[in-house]
């Protein structure tokens, strides 16, 4: 299966309906300052052919992954603390938290993602993005 994804950016595939996810999009936006983000909903066209060829069971994998042209899809903490590390300063130093161990990072990551609906609501439709934000988004 051809993805036809961008050979040289990360793709941050997200949870359209979250409003949790949808304010962490907007943080990433204003501080990718160097553009390595591609952006797309797990809802949309390419969020499923990503999901479909890594045969991701999205039941068990709670929002925010991250697919890499060199390494695939990664999850949970580890994509979040990947985009963390491509980020503008201070966020970039959240990428220390990579010391930690992957099972008691995903452990907090986890019980924060099972939580979001309730915590932070979620939206009947997949975010619309601004005309001058539409170029980073993939459909």
């Amino acid at each position: 299966m051809n993805l036809d994804l961008p050979k040289d950016k990360n793709v941050i595939l997200f949870d359209g309906v979250c409003n949790l996810c949808n304010s962490a999009v907007q943080y990433i936006i204003k501080r990718d300052t160097k553009g390595h983000f591609r952006f797309t909903a797990l809802q949309s066209t390419t969020g499923k052919a990503i999901v479909t060829h890594y045969a991701i069971d999205t039941s068990k994998v709670d929002s925010i992954l991250v697919y890499t042209p060199e390494k695939g899809v990664v999850s949970k903490s580890t994509a979040a603390l990947k985009i963390a590390s491509k980020l503008s300063f201070p966020t970039r130093l959240l990428a220390v938290f990579f010391i930690i161990p992957k099972p008691i990072r995903d452990w907090v990551y986890d019980g924060i993602a099972k939580n979001r609906y309730k915590w932070f609501g979620k939206q009947d439709a997949c975010m619309i993005p601004t005309p001058e934000l539409k170029r980073l988004f993939l459909d």
